[in-house]
């Protein structure tokens, strides 16, 4: 069976399906770089594209990281360090993943933090205090939330 040859684009063609690439969602610069070797484009043609994009705001990483900060920590709950974790290995500038973290309301991410400590406590099956205390702990931490934060929730919620 011969491997089907990828189809190479002239840097007009690859900047219509760029364009079209953005348009569908948010796209971070490697995204869109990776993509556009994808079809056989010269480094150069590449550069090029992606400024044109990012002039016509196709591209726009400060916006990318706001809607990637409030997808995650909206509708997936997660913790900050998680989320900065998540822009950084995307290749968000510094600058960028602060403006996206201003996304983050205090309230709202404190409120997410008590529900995953009631759904993870109602299905720990550990009976231990302290071995379910650390579990509980574990748990929140590796959803990207502070330790401090983590702790006091969890003294809160043995109050009750």
């Amino acid at each position: 069976m011969e491997k089907k040859k990828q189809k190479t684009y002239t840097p007009k063609e690859a900047l219509i399906k760029a364009a079209a690439y953005c348009a569908y969602q948010d796209r971070t610069q490697q995204e869109v770089r990776i993509k556009l070797f994808s079809y056989g484009l010269e480094p150069d043609d590449v550069e090029e594209i992606i400024v044109r994009l990012s002039q016509e705001k196709m591209i726009d990483e400060e916006r990318y990281a706001q809607s990637y900060v409030r997808g995650k920590y909206g509708l997936k709950r997660w913790g900050r360090r998680k989320i900065m974790q998540g822009l950084k290995a995307k290749g968000i500038s510094d600058y960028c993943i602060k403006q996206g973290m201003k996304e983050i309301d205090p309230e709202v991410y404190e409120q997410n933090l008590l529900h995953l400590l009631e759904k993870k406590n109602t299905t720990e099956k550990e009976k231990n205090p302290f071995a379910r205390r650390q579990k509980l702990s574990y748990y929140l931490m590796s959803k990207g939330y502070e330790s401090d934060l983590v702790q006091d929730a969890i003294k809160e919620f043995e109050k009750e």
